[in-house]
């Protein structure tokens, strides 16, 4: 193997920034680039709090017993990896529920580091669903449990977005200037999205605190690209045949990109030569990183693992879903985007087939499979809309749709059982039971949820008897014949 081993530095250093979202992704991507910067510079300004919102303290404390350094393995193929240590996160937090259903352990230490004039950068992947908006409409979700707790109990939050508003109101009263908030998930306008969702939340509790956020904070857009999976007991084997054992590590792929608007008010590091990318509008990005990769990704999750695929590699490399890819990305996904000159479309789609077939990388399909009701919107049903506005069919989406609207019932294709992870998941049930036997019903009561799919293609007739059309032949056919009649669509 071709292995190449870097080594974090020893000394320890300021934190500057505060992160929202202990997981994976955060420890492969951002962790490492303020990492090679770090280590490029030598400016120790911008070490890391990174804080976990979610059930998980094992992490927390696992990252604090590690002395906060943990491992990343890079694999370009599964002869080449760069293992990293990484040492920028100087601090772990936990603010979620824990087994006991307490909530907030060291909350009172996040919003004080979050307050700290130090702290000049809030970055967060908490995924679409931890923002709390609607994702249609991209309105806050007021009757949110969730949300409905942080408007009673604004200095006790318990989200995001309430843990944002309750820091900078703490600046705000003691006369520091607000820190920026840079979201790192996959939106489209992922920035103006946080900021609507933290000024909607601050209208619950001042309004002038809701004005002083939307005229002093800045919150940039920014567009994240990296395939991390979830660790298995593989990975760990392997990284322990390589002499590292490492409950926190993380495995990925070599790629790696973030484009970000430029725009920090109170600086931010100088990181253009550790690969970050510093645009004026990271729009044109975002979309077509959305759009193709993760709307390829989406399309490959719910057909793949309807028919008992299990990862993204094995999908791949089953003909006729790698057809169907290549199909959306070039007819579906690429005349809806606009970008800047230069930008090889078709380039890009064949990179990310490439991509999508490291061998070394054993990304569940179920994993992709999560939270679909708020991912969707985005990946498929924006473009989709574009198209049918010009007159324009979208027959792969339609036959996505399908397959997601099966996926949703909780069975694959063979009978066998799976669980549904997303916000929407009960609704999904009671629409399986109400309708389960009649495709044309069920699939117009989910087309009518107007909190994923917009009106106007909602009721186009053509888009919605596509989905119908798939979801016969796939319940009744097969993923093969499936794809046999999308290749004559």
């Amino acid at each position: 193997m071709d292995l190449q081993r870097i080594e974090a530095s020893t000394k320890s250093g300021q934190i500057g920034v505060v992160h929202l979202g202990l997981g994976a992704f955060h420890r492969a991507h951002q962790a490492v680039y303020l990492e090679r910067y770090r280590q490029r510079s030598g400016d120790r300004g911008w070490g890391v709090c990174s804080a976990n919102l979610r059930s998980s303290v094992a992490l927390v404390d696992g990252l604090r017993a590690a002395q906060h350094r943990y491992h990343v393995a890079e694999y370009a193929d599964s002869d080449t990896l760069t293992l990293r240590e990484i040492g920028v996160i100087e601090e772990t937090l936990f603010s979620g529920r824990d087994a006991a259903g307490r909530w907030g352990r060291d909350r009172d230490a996040l919003l004080a580091r979050m307050a700290a004039a130090e702290t000049r950068l809030v970055t967060l992947t908490v995924t679409e669903k931890g923002y709390f908006l609607n994702p249609a409409s991209g309105d806050l979700m007021r009757d949110d449990a969730m949300i409905i707790g942080d408007i009673a109990a604004p200095r006790q939050p318990r989200t995001a977005p309430g843990l944002l508003v309750e820091a900078l109101a703490r600046r705000r009263d003691a006369g520091i200037a607000p820190f920026t908030v840079l979201s790192c998930d996959n939106m489209p306008d992922n920035g103006k999205r946080t900021r609507q969702a933290v000024v909607q939340l601050a209208e619950q509790r001042d309004t002038a605190l809701a004005g002083w956020i939307a005229d002093e904070v800045a919150f940039p857009c920014s567009m994240v690209d990296r395939i991390v999976p979830a660790m298995t007991d593989a990975d760990f084997e392997r990284l322990a045949a390589l002499g590292v054992t490492d409950a926190n590590a993380v495995v990925c792929e070599a790629f790696t990109q973030w484009v970000v608007e430029d725009n920090f008010p109170l600086g931010r590091p100088d990181w253009k030569a550790d690969g970050v990318e510093m645009v004026a509008d990271v729009a044109p990005f975002e979309t077509m990183k959305l759009r193709m990769l993760n709307g390829s990704h989406s399309l490959l999750a719910y057909l793949g693992a309807l028919a008992g695929i299990e990862t993204v590699f094995d999908g791949v490399n089953h003909v006729g879903l790698r057809a169907a890819l290549r199909r959306y990305m070039r007819e579906e996904a690429t005349p809806t985007l606009e970008m800047p000159e230069g930008v090889d479309l078709d380039a890009y789609a064949d990179s990310l087939l490439a991509r999508f077939a490291n061998d070394s990388l054993r990304h569940r399909l179920h994993q992709i499979a999560m939270d679909g009701s708020q991912k969707l919107p985005q990946r498929w049903l924006s473009g989709a809309l574009k198209r049918a506005g010009a007159g324009q069919s979208s027959p792969c989406v339609a036959l996505g749709m399908a397959a997601w609207i099966r996926y949703t019932s909780g069975v694959d294709l063979m009978g066998k059982r799976h669980p549904v992870d997303d916000p929407l998941a009960q609704r999904f049930e009671s629409v399986h039971q109400a309708h389960g036997r009649d495709a044309g019903a069920l699939v117009a009561a989910y087309l009518a949820m107007d909190d994923v799919v917009p009106s106007e293609l909602a009721t186009d007739d053509g888009f919605a008897q596509a989905v119908v059309s798939a979801y016969q032949t796939l319940t009744q056919d097969g993923l093969e014949e499936a794809l046999a009649a999308l290749t004559h669509s």
